[in-house]
């Protein structure tokens, strides 16, 4: 006959402590350096949740976004360091055309830190944000006399991490 524990299909329930133990015993597994530049070895996505990296955060990532990088940095600067609720009352009271796309980012963010994280609302911040050029679409208009002018039409990739404040 089989063993009922061989087919136990459901995970082991661990406490915060056992949890920590494990991760640390995981880092020390995973802190190898490579063998000629001594630099830490990368971790790959599943050795990362095992390790429970990101788990203190809620993070949200858009990318491709039709605007340009340089105008979502001055919304972005607003907010950075800023309690949630203070963020959303900056964004929201912002007459940027950054803010509209921002304030969706943010309660992304937000969700991902209280529902796959498990955070405490209360206590997030904007942590981190920062707004990267994306690719540029290139258009051509046409002018006087037979030549033509270029359009650059910017896009961005703009990240917020929210993180609890201790």
């Amino acid at each position: 006959m089989f063993r009922k524990e061989e087919f136990c299909l459901a995970k082991k329930v661990m406490s915060r402590d056992e949890q920590l133990k494990q991760r640390y015993r995981m880092a020390e597994k995973h802190m190898i350096t490579h063998r000629k530049s001594k630099k830490p070895a990368i971790l790959t996505k599943n050795e990362k949740k095992s390790l429970g990296i990101g788990k203190d955060e809620g993070r949200a990532i858009l990318r491709y976004a039709r605007i340009s990088s340089t105008k979502v940095k001055i919304v972005i600067d607003l907010i950075r360091g800023k309690d949630l609720d203070e963020a959303y009352a900056i964004i929201k009271y912002t007459p940027k055309a950054a803010s509209e796309i921002l304030i969706k980012l943010l309660t992304s963010a937000e969700a991902n830190a209280v529902n796959n994280n498990e955070l405490d609302r209360d206590k997030l911040y904007v942590a981190e944000a920062y707004a990267n050029q994306g690719p540029t679409l290139k258009r051509i208009r046409p002018r006087a006399r037979g030549s033509a002018n270029r359009i650059r039409k910017r896009t961005s990739h703009i990240t917020l991490v929210l993180r609890e404040r201790e």
